[in-house]
Parts: C-alpha cells; structure tokens; sequence
C-alpha cells in the first residue's frame, strides 16, 4: 500500500472514527443545564411570580449559546444540521422551538389577563427568539437570540423594582392550563415523529435528537413552575407528584445519549432508541393530562 493509500485511510478512519467519539462526549457535557433553579431561589426564599421561569428560560438559551460549539443549525454547510455535527444542531432546533412556545405562553397567558397590556420585554423575548435559526448574519441567530436573553433579564429587573413595572405571573389555574396544552401538544409532535416508519437510517438520529430538545426545555422550565407556584399548588398532592414525575421523565429524556441512534425492529437484534426514548416522552405527555384536568377541577 503506498503512502498515499495510508494517508487517505488514516484520514478517513478519523473522520469515521474519532469525530464522532469526540462529539459524542462533547456533546454528554453539554447536555446538562448548569443552573439549579432550587439553589437560586430557595423555597425559603420570596420571589415576585415570574422571576424564576424567566430566568431558567434565559439560562436554558444562555447555555446553548455560550457553549464551545456555539449555535449549530446556522453554522457552515459540512458542520451543520445535515452532515458531520448534526446531532446538537437538531436537539437545538427542538430546544428553540419548545423556547419560543414557552415564551408565547408566559407573554400571552401567564403574565396578562384579558384586556390588559403585554408585558413589553416579553413581547421582546418572544419577538427575538422567533428569529430564523437557520440565519448566519444579518442578523444571525446568535444575535437576535442574545437580545430575547437581555429581554427576559430586564423583565426581572422590573419585577424587582419598586414598584414593580413588569407583569408577574398570575398564578390563574386557566392560563397555567394553556402552558400544559402547548406542552402536550408539543410532545405529541414528537411522539409522531419517534414513531415514523419513514424515518431512514440517515434521519433516525435527526428525530430522536429534535424531540430530546423539546424534553430538555420542558424539564428545566417544569422544575421552575414548581417553584413558581409552590404556595399556590400547596396540599393538591396529586399535581405535585404528578409535576414531579413529569421532571423526572423529561430528565432522562433530554440525557439520553447512545452513541449511534439505531433504528431496530421489534423483535430486531439491534435497539431502537427512538422508541426508548418515545417511552419517556409518552409518560410526561400522559401526566401532563393528569395534570390539566385536576387544574380544572
């Protein structure tokens, strides 16, 4: 074999090889959000309503965008959504998405009761994470989303201010209905998409990764509604285990992280991931109705 052939085969074994390995372990470091929403605000501590879901919303769409890679959907063609780093790059378009129905429900219903006004720095962040995730520049992605963070942390500052000149969260059982509606529907579009039998072996992965982004905002943004509505929800057990075991399915969810996302049959040698992680997905799904219809009593 001349040294040619070697080269060329060393090059095409690491490219095969060890990127793939390396974004693998890349990528299980970055899956975990590094914020505590019980740490930052105790229960011991008192809060003006909205100051802990606008911030965990801030820190889930800080994290992606600070971490080494940065963010992938609108990055150069060979290391985008479609080829070598992709597998990030889909969990991030599941993770802007379920960021901009969250943001829409905290803006629309959360924060505002019939006719009274937006909240404008929601308006802002809601606006600003509607950008094109796909954009390099003018503006790109990055920026735009950057400016919904600043938003969201300039509507604390108001809530902190004395008076207050941001809208609090209302704590009214129909608007939190609204919040697990667009919840559930969301994860019925991705229990949809884990079970296609159209899927292919080259879009498998981009499936499991999109719905583990949803999975991910959820968990941390139902982690923070807790908190937000512990006195409110203080004594119905039932919503609050149920909100517990929700947490704790969309956890494993969103780490979920097999090396390679194998599509098996059912009684196939091989697993097939996306219905393992369809099983975590249909749990929450399925609470979160638990849920909806004790608020409803």
């Amino acid at each position: 074999m001349s040294l040619r052939s070697l080269f060329a085969a060393a090059v095409a074994a690491f490219v095969l090889l060890v990127i793939p390995v390396a974004l693998d372990i890349s990528q299980r470091r970055h899956d975990g959000l590094p914020f505590d929403v019980l740490a930052a605000y105790p229960p011991q501590k008192q809060i003006v309503p909205g100051t802990a879901f606008a911030e965990t919303l801030a820190q889930i769409v800080e994290h992606e965008l600070a971490s080494p890679a940065g963010w992938r959907p609108n990055d150069f063609f060979l290391w985008g959504p479609h080829v070598l780093a992709d597998n990030n790059a889909n969990r991030q378009l599941g993770i802007i998405q379920s960021v901009r129905e969250t943001a829409r429900v905290f803006r629309d219903h959360l924060t505002k009761v019939s006719a009274t006004e937006y909240d404008p720095n929601l308006i802002t962040a809601d606006t600003m994470f509607r950008n094109d995730e796909t954009k390099f520049w003018f503006p790109s992605a990055e920026s735009r989303y950057r400016e919904g963070v600043a938003a969201l942390r300039r509507y604390i500052v108001g809530l902190e201010s004395k008076p207050p000149i941001s809208k609090p969260i209302n704590h009214r059982n129909v608007e939190l209905i609204r919040l697990f509606q667009t919840w559930t529907d969301l994860l019925g579009d991705a229990h949809a998409n884990l079970l296609r039998e159209d899927a292919g072996f080259l879009r498998t992965d981009d499936y499991f990764y999109h719905a583990q982004g949803y999975a991910h905002v959820m968990h941390y943004m139902i982690l923070a509604l807790r908190r937000e509505y512990a006195a409110v929800l203080a004594g119905r057990e039932t919503i609050l285990q149920s909100i517990d075991r929700v947490a704790d399915s969309l956890g494993v969810a969103a780490r979920m992280k097999p090396l390679i996302v194998l599509d098996g049959g059912p009684s196939g040698l091989f697993a097939n991931h996306r219905r393992n992680l369809d099983t975590y997905i249909i749990d929450a799904r399925q609470l979160m109705y638990t849920i909806r219809e004790e608020l409803e009593k």
